[in-house]
């Protein structure tokens, strides 16, 4: 009996198994992946890696939404700082901030650490932070743009 049952399930089972298309829905940051649906463009593929760094060194702070916490870490989402002041924002994720800014008519005095991220990382998390939450840029952030912010 064990057999038969065992024979007559396993065919379901590699039925099941070779499935020949793969879908991988993941969500990062409220951005819905699919590997599935299509090529992705290069700024995809950086937004795709730059949200998992978002979440990862970022989201602690600015928050999953990018709203920040008023008062005390400026928001990303909707933020004119980082659309009015694109290396200075660059500098910030690559060498940490220290000092006034001044982000949707708000002044923060806070301190954000460098978090040791190299170029293709800190570009990576810049394109997602840039493309997320009613945020779009002109122009993607290169490794090679990156490189050439300086401390």
């Amino acid at each position: 009996m064990k057999k038969a049952l065992l024979l007559l399930t396993l065919p379901l089972v590699l039925a099941g198994c070779n499935n020949s298309e793969k879908k991988n829905n993941i969500k990062i940051g409220g951005v819905k992946i699919s590997e599935t649906e299509k090529e992705q463009t290069p700024l995809e593929a950086s937004m795709e890696r730059g949200g998992i760094i978002y979440t990862d060194f970022c989201m602690q702070c600015h928050l999953g939404n990018g709203k920040g916490v008023p008062g005390n870490f400026p928001p990303l989402a909707g933020s004119n700082w980082l659309k009015e002041k694109r290396e200075e924002s660059i500098h910030a994720v690559k060498y940490g901030q220290k000092g006034e800014i001044v982000v949707n008519g708000v002044t923060y005095n806070g301190v954000m650490v460098p978090m040791g991220l190299s170029d293709r990382e800190v570009a990576d998390v810049m394109n997602y932070v840039m493309n997320s939450w009613g945020n779009t840029q002109d122009e993607m952030i290169t490794e090679n743009e990156v490189a050439k912010v300086e401390e």
